[in-house]
């Protein structure tokens, strides 16, 4: 199995577009790297590949990405794209699909049911593109070789179909957790997560690598910042630090690598030389990085 890590921001990347933070100011500046927003592409074989989540940089990650480059004068090499949420930065890359390449789209049926209720997204040919609904825990063959299997992880429903109760706890089809196998090997990919429970760790432990939500160190960092007015869990994000953070939740679980992704811009972890990057070290976390690829 191989994985490339297409982009490890969260929604908006680092630097975001009208973000002035520090981290923001030093990715523009060079002094750290700049992130694009979140998505993986895996393959079994180095031939066929599956994107993971499809951001609005998608275009710009695939150009970037050698194993992703057309073969011939028209063609690709993308076989299929999974969706493991509806929000904005990881399916409004599915636009940048558009140009008459067939492959196939898979979501759960909820997500599906709502990639459907937004017309913009028919210009994806559904001759070409065919949407294949995936029932929870069921095994799935995402591309040649390669196995997938989707199941709920804590979350909530996009930004854009919260009403005026939001529940952040849901546990169903509209956020899913993926595992990945081929040849003997298991590899999770979960950038959206509201907490951790016991059930959670008992799935994963034992797997090869985990790429796993690093939104937030903190929960309240951005309102400390003065970035924006919501916590991390009430964006459906369980932070990295503190009591019931991922660091705590995950410490003594058997993994293999363990790689946070999806990071927002807000985050000292975007800082290599921050002492929050040193501590997620010390605890044998690595954090992503656009282009980094993974052989579990």
């Amino acid at each position: 199995m191989r994985i490339v890590i297409l982009g490890t921001g969260a929604g908006g990347g680092v630097p975001q577009w009208n973000c002035g933070c520090r981290n923001c100011d030093a990715a523009r500046a060079g002094r750290i790297p700049a992130m694009s927003q979140s998505g993986i592409a895996v393959s079994a074989n180095g031939r066929d590949w599956a994107l993971v989540n499809a951001s609005p940089d998608l275009r710009q990650q695939l150009a970037v990405t050698p194993a992703l480059r057309p073969e011939g004068l028209r063609g690709s090499p993308i076989c299929s794209v999974l969706v493991t949420n509806g929000d904005i930065d990881h399916v409004a890359g599915l636009l940048t699909l558009r140009e008459g390449q067939g492959f196939d789209l898979f979501a759960t049926p909820a997500i599906h049911a709502v990639l459907a209720a937004n017309p913009i997204l028919s210009a994806l040919n559904p001759q070409l593109v065919l949407r294949r609904a995936v029932t929870l825990d069921t095994r799935f063959e995402l591309a040649p070789g390669l196995g997938a299997t989707l199941f709920a992880v804590p979350g909530k429903v996009p930004l854009y179909l919260e009403g005026d109760e939001v529940r952040t706890d849901l546990v169903g089809e509209q956020t899913v957790g993926v595992e990945l196998t081929a040849r003997g090997r298991r590899v999770f990919y979960i950038p959206g997560c509201a907490s951790v429970p016991d059930w959670l760790r008992a799935r994963i432990s034992g797997a090869d690598a985990l790429l796993f939500d690093g939104t937030l160190w903190t929960d309240d960092e951005m309102l400390r910042a003065g970035l924006g007015a919501k916590t991390g869990r009430r964006m459906g994000h369980v932070p990295v630090s503190g009591s019931g953070g991922s660091l705590e939740a995950l410490r003594d679980l058997d993994l293999g690598a363990r790689i946070y992704v999806h990071l927002n811009n807000s985050n000292p972890l975007v800082d290599p030389a921050s002492p929050e990057r040193a501590e997620a070290q010390a605890a044998g976390w690595q954090v992503g990085h656009d282009g980094m690829e993974i052989v579990p």
